[in-house]
């Protein structure tokens, strides 16, 4: 089950219009199969667009800093810098930048670390297919996006 916290408007409003702005993605995951898997995922929406990607927490927040993208996916295990130090230094310089963490890690442990460090979501690589629209959508529309079954 996954728990999206309500907020001002319901999930089937877009709050752009698509013909005007497509969201801007950055894209970080050490394994180039995985970005590719997930950047496929994404462009099967013509209002998504990975303008960037990084193949470690370091690269991620060099992008994030410098294309100011509208939405960050992270993983958390990547070298030079995990995910999670790497939301914590892009939410300094970003703070209302969203991220999303897209992890292989079922771990309440963790899910409660992202929402203490302000990450809008959490989605696992095995629920990437059915929940990473899913997510990304529910932290557009300013919610966020939680597993609560771990």
């Amino acid at each position: 089950m996954i728990a999206v916290i309500a907020g001002p408007s319901p999930l089937s409003e877009r709050p752009y219009a698509v013909s005007e702005h497509q969201l801007r993605i950055l894209v970080a995951d050490d394994q180039e199969a995985i970005r590719k898997r997930v950047r496929s995922i994404l462009v099967s929406r013509s209002d998504f667009q990975v303008c960037a990607e990084a193949a470690n927490g370091m690269e991620a927040v060099e992008k994030a800093q410098a294309l100011n993208p509208d939405l960050i996916i992270l993983d958390i295990t990547m070298p030079e810098m995990n995910g999670l130090d790497a939301a914590r230094m892009i939410k300094g310089f970003s703070p209302d930048t969203p991220i999303l963490v897209l992890t292989v890690h079922k771990s309440r442990q963790l899910t409660k670390e992202a929402q203490i460090i302000g990450v809008q979501g959490y989605v696992t690589k095995a629920d990437a297919s059915q929940d990473l629209i899913k997510a990304v959508d529910a932290i557009v529309q300013k919610l966020t996006f939680f597993p609560q079954e771990f």
